[in-house]
C-alpha cells in the first residue's frame, strides 16, 4: 500500500472532563446519564451522527427487557427511559414473545428528543458531528482522544473514557487485543430497516390467524398474531419459497417484520449483506448500496406474497444500517454461550439479561436461536479491555464469544451494561483508581440505589 508521511503538528484541546462518552446510542446515552448522576462529575458525550440514540432510532423493537419468567431483568435507567416514553404515546408495554422473550417498541422520533433532554437536565456536553480518530496515550492509558470534524483536528482530555462506539473505536486504537466475528473471521450480516404504512394490519393478523397452513410462523402459534398487539413476524417460508420460483431474489430464508407504533406500520428487516466489515468504508458503503437494492425487491414481494400489504407503501428508511457485530474485546473475562444456557452467576455482576442466542448467520440467509432457561449475569471483568487503562467497553463490543454476544448486543442489554460502565467510570474518577481496580460492591451499590435489578 502507498503511504505518506504526516508532518507533526500541534492540536488545540477542545475540552477536559472527567468522563468522555463516545458514541451517542443505547449504551452511550445510559453511560453519560449513570456518569454525571455521580455528584461533581463533569461528563461529556461525542458522537458522529446529527441525532442521539443510534440502534434506538432505525425501526427496531427494545429487546430483552424481560426475562422467561415475564419478569422486568433490564430496570434502572433503561426502565425509566422507556417509562418516559411510554408516558408520551411513544413506547408500548414489554410483550412477551415466545420467539424473542419480550418486545417493546419505540418511536424514533421520540427517542430522539428525549435523548436530548436527558443531556441537558444532566448537565452533559455535547458534540455531534465529530469522529473518535485516534487516542491520546500515556504508557499503556488512555488520556483522552483526537477528533476530526469540519473544524479539523482537536484534542478531549479525560480522566476516563467509555467506548460506546459500537466498534470499539477507542478500545482498538489503543491497542487493546480485539476478535472479530466467528472463527473463521466472518461476522453477522447487517440489515438496513424500512417502515411500511398503509398496510392492513386487521387482514394480516387474522390470515395468518385462520391459515396456519399457508403462512408458517417460526415456532410461535399463529393464534399468537391475532391481537392488536406488539408482535414480530418471523416465518412465512412458504411465500419465500413461492416467490423465488416466481424471480424473486430474496437475501433471506424468513420474512421478518414488526408492529410500529401506527397501526398501519411496520418495520422490514429483511436485507442482508454477509461479509461486510462495517469498519472499512468501502465495504459499508457497497452493504448500503445493496441493502437499498434488495429492499426494492422486498417491498415487490411483501406486497404480492404477504396480505395486508397490497396497498402499503414505504414510509421511512433507516439513517443507517443496523449493525451487528464487528470488533470486540478480549477482556478479563469473556462470556461464553455456555454462560448463558447455565444462567451463570457471577460476583462482579453488574446486570443481568434473557435475551436468546440470536445468530444472523455470517454465511447463507437464516437465522438460530438458542434460549437459555431462565436469565444470565453480566460480569464487570467483560467490559474491562486486557493490557490498557483508562477506557471501559459497553454495548456490543464487550468480551464476549461470538455466540454470546449474539445475545448480549441487543438493545436491552447494551442499555444496561452503558449504565454500569458509565457509573464505573464516574467512580474510578471518584476514587482515582484505575478501571480495573474500583470497588466492585460499590458499583453493585451505585447501580442497586439506581433501580438496577440483580439476582438474589
Amino acid at each position: 500500500m502507498k503511504t505518506i508521511k504526516e508532518p507533526a503538528r500541534e492540536i488545540p484541546v477542545r475540552d477536559e472532563v472527567d468522563v468522555l462518552i463516545v458514541g451517542g446510542g443505547p449504551a452511550g446515552i445510559m453511560a453519560a446519564q449513570a456518569a454525571a448522576k455521580v455528584p461533581g462529575t463533569s461528563v461529556m458525550l461525542i458522537e458522529s451522527r446529527g441525532f442521539l440514540g443510534g440502534n434506538m432510532t432505525i425501526g427496531l423493537p427494545l429487546l430483552g427487557f424481560l426475562g422467561r419468567k415475564g419478569n422486568e431483568v433490564i430496570k434502572g435507567l433503561p426502565l425509566q427511559f422507556v417509562e418516559r416514553l411510554r408516558e408520551r404515546g411513544q413506547a408500548t408495554h414489554h410483550r412477551r414473545c415466545p420467539l424473542h422473550v419480550s418486545l417493546t417498541m419505540i418511536d424514533p422520533e421520540g427517542t430522539k428528543k428525549l435523548c436530548w433532554e436527558i443531556m441537558k437536565e444532566e448537565n452533559i456536553k455535547v458534540l455531534m458531528y465529530v469522529f473518535c480518530t485516534d487516542v491520546i496515550m500515556e504508557g499503556n492509558k488512555v488520556k483522552g482522544v483526537i477528533i476530526e470534524s469540519k473544524k479539523g483536528r482537536e484534542a478531549i482530555l479525560a480522566k476516563t473514557v467509555v467506548d460506546c462506539s459500537g466498534d470499539g473505536d477507542v478500545l482498538y486504537r489503543a491497542g487493546a487485543p480485539m476478535l472479530y466475528g466467528n472463527e473463521d473471521g466472518n461476522a453477522q450480516p447487517p440489515t438496513l430497516m424500512f417502515s411500511m404504512r398503509g398496510v392492513d394490519s386487521r387482514k394480516l393478523r387474522d390470515a395468518v390467524a385462520d391459515h396456519p397452513e399457508t403462512y408458517d410462523i417460526d415456532f410461535i402459534p399463529n393464534e399468537f398474531f391475532r391481537p392488536m398487539d406488539n408482535c414480530t413476524f418471523v416465518g412465512f417460508r412458504n411465500q419465500i419459497k413461492k416467490a423465488r420460483e416466481a424471480g424473486y431474489h430474496l437475501p433471506v430464508e424468513r420474512t421478518i417484520f414488526m408492529t410500529g407504533m401506527a397501526e398501519d406500520e411496520w418495520w422490514v428487516n429483511m436485507s442482508r449483506v454477509n461479509g461486510i466489515d462495517a469498519t472499512d468504508p468501502e465495504q459499508y458503503t457497497k452493504g448500503e448500496e445493496i441493502c437499498i437494492e434488495q429492499n426494492e425487491e422486498i417491498v415487490k414481494y411483501l406486497k404480492e406474497y404477504i396480505p395486508g400489504f397490497e396497498n402499503a407503501y414505504v414510509d421511512r428508511v433507516a439513517p443507517f444500517m443496523g449493525i451487528r457485530e464487528t470488533r470486540r474485546i478480549q477482556g478479563g473475562y469473556t462470556l461464553t454461550e455456555q454462560d448463558i444456557f447455565d444462567c451463570a452467576k457471577f460476583d462482579d455482576v453488574i446486570g443481568v439479561a434473557s435475551y436468546p442466542v440470536d445468530l444472523h448467520h455470517p454465511v447463507g440467509g437464516d437465522c438460530s436461536l438458542y434460549w437459555c432457561p431462565d436469565c444470565y449475569d453480566i460480569p464487570y471483568r467483560s467490559l474491562i479491555p486486557e493490557g490498557v487503562d483508562g477506557v471501559i467497553a459497553a454495548g456490543r463490543c464487550i468480551s464476549a464469544t461470538h455466540l454470546a454476544l449474539a445475545s448480549v448486543r441487543v438493545m436491552g442489554p447494551a442499555m444496561c451494561i452503558g449504565e454500569a460502565a458509565g457509573k464505573a467510570a464516574a467512580l474510578a474518577v471518584k476514587s482515582g483508581k484505575e478501571l480495573r481496580d474500583i470497588d466492585v460492591k460499590e458499583l453493585q451499590k451505585e447501580l442497586r440505589e439506581e433501580g438496577v435489578w440483580f439476582r438474589d
